[in-house]
């Protein structure tokens, strides 16, 4: 059994797509310890507005162990709904403006529960196609007729949409489409999509995974930022990137998210998440609601610009570079390459991860770089400096 996945554990390493983990020795931050306990400036976390370490988060995660316990017991359904559950999901909606919204113990449960309870066989599922795997095995999962279109291209969608509706007539049609692209870090064209919906009668749900917190007003995501929230059918987010704790919601209509209570099996089936993360993602959404959270958040853009203004060219692609979200990708192409430049930089005291396939295309294999409000400006700086010596042997 040893050897089992010997052979291919060696095939991926022939071809640098082999993982390992890393062990960070702190809490997050600008800058943390690996296992050596050497400190390296972090440039890798989704925690884009530094809350995973905040004082006040901890401070309330404490209080709801105190009151609360650590563990929640069982399901949401059974006896596992506690207060911190239900204040944040009411703190949700109001902060997303939306009538409900429900909890789940991450944002792939999240996916994997709500895309097959909106549509099922013979409904039409239209995805972007570099929708995050969540949202694919969500698809999949429903049994519903998958159809993937280019990355941000309308007309191929429209094309979509036109053939849903002559093949598939009387049936649900759901498009599935993130606000914040994970890896490329550019936007959704929200407001066209909405129209394309609209003219189609389908139903869309938005990821604002990587938008909340980042983008609009107080961080209420894309959607609030553009202002199509009530046009938008399922609005999906995360507890565990800017807001610090862990955990995905949905937001929408009061009867969806009664719907999802009685059909979503990855909420009916597991046990709720622990009530002090509950409480910690609450006392996010109350900062970043406040004037203080909105601060915050404005600092964090101060930041995005710098990096902005002093990342060389996008790599091997030689693209420029334009600031839509925290995320800023430095393609390389080749997977050992992206590797081997990895490895320099943390040499050199920073931690940049390098992605590669199947978490992107083959032979687009990159540096991921996310910047966050923590981080100082000098950081930046000495970032783009090191990562501009590389450029030249790209």
């Amino acid at each position: 059994m040893k050897d089992l996945f010997a052979k291919d554990m060696e095939a991926l390493h022939a071809r640098s797509l082999d993982r390992h983990l890393r062990e960070i020795t702190s809490a997050q931050g600008p800058e943390v310890e690996i296992g050596d306990r050497r400190s390296l400036i972090n440039f890798s976390s989704n925690d884009y507005l530094g809350l995973a370490n905040e004082p006040r988060l901890r401070d309330a995660a404490t209080a709801a162990i105190n009151e609360f316990g650590v563990g929640a017991g069982a399901s949401r359904l059974i006896s596992g709904t506690q207060s911190p559950h239900l204040s944040l999901e009411r703190a949700l909606a109001q902060w997303k403006q939306t009538e409900a919204a429900l909890c789940f113990s991450s944002g792939y449960a999240a996916a994997l529960g709500t895309i097959p309870t909106l549509v099922a066989k013979n409904d039409v599922v239209l995805l972007d196609k570099l929708c995050h795997a969540s949202l694919i095995d969500g698809a999949k999962l429903s049994g519903a007729v998958l159809r993937v279109f280019p990355h941000n291209h309308l007309r191929k969608l429209e094309s979509h949409l036109e053939w849903a509706q002559r093949e598939y007539p009387g049936h649900r049609v759901l498009i599935v489409t993130e606000s914040v692209f994970s890896m490329d870090g550019d936007r959704a064209p929200l407001r066209e999509l909405v129209e394309l919906k609209k003219r189609f009668g389908a139903l869309l749900m938005l990821d604002e995974a990587h938008a909340v917190g980042v983008i609009g007003s107080n961080g209420r995501g894309l959607a609030a930022a553009e202002n199509v929230s009530e046009e938008v059918d399922v609005q999906m987010g995360t507890l565990s990137k800017a807001l610090g704790s862990s955990g995905g919601y949905i937001c929408g209509s009061r009867t969806l998210i009664d719907w999802l209570i009685n059909r979503a099996r990855s909420f009916i089936y597991s046990t709720a998440p622990p009530p002090a993360t509950a409480a910690a993602a609450l006392a996010a959404v109350d900062f970043l609601a406040s004037p203080s959270g909105e601060e915050r958040r404005l600092l964090l853009w101060e930041r995005i610009k710098l990096m902005q203004q002093l990342l060389p060219r996008a790599g091997a692609k030689g693209e420029d570079i334009t600031a839509r979200s925290a995320i800023f990708p430095w393609i390389v192409g080749d997977e050992k390459t992206a590797l081997d430049l990895a490895a320099v930089l943390q040499s050199e005291g920073f931690l940049v991860p390098a992605v590669r396939y199947p978490t992107v295309a083959k032979g687009a294999a990159r540096l991921r770089i996310t910047v966050t409000a923590t981080h100082k400006a000098a950081q930046i700086r000495e970032l783009c400096k090191a990562i501009k010596r590389l450029s030249a042997i790209v």
